[in-house]
């Protein structure tokens, strides 16, 4: 199961993150939340493999490290989210469809 895209709905903000939103619950180092809004990546189902960086044009993600999270030590972090051409390349490629892009 992915991403839920009814996200904001239905999640709390609990902070910003390299000019991002972050929305809950966040518990480090086992529950992360979503990082982002407008490109959501959901860092408790994010695996690192590194698809989303590789095929995105603008390189909005970079990696950030997450020690002791279950599914990964690292995370692709959407720092340059308002950078996003909503090619949806990365939500393409995401094996475990952790990202959600919402144009604007």
């Amino acid at each position: 199961m992915g991403i839920d895209p009814d996200f904001a709905k239905k999640r709390q903000k609990v902070g910003t993150h390299a000019g991002h939103d972050v929305w809950g619950p966040v518990e480090p180092p086992t529950k992360l939340g979503i990082h982002g809004t407008r490109v959501a990546v959901d860092f408790d189902i994010c695996i690192a493999d590194g698809a989303c960086i590789e095929v995105c044009p603008v390189s909005v993600y970079e990696w950030l490290e997450t020690p002791g999270h279950p599914t990964s030590n690292k995370k692709a972090d959407p720092v340059r989210e308002n950078d996003c051409i909503c090619c949806l390349a990365c939500e393409t490629a995401c094996p475990v469809q952790a990202i959600k892009v919402s144009p604007p």
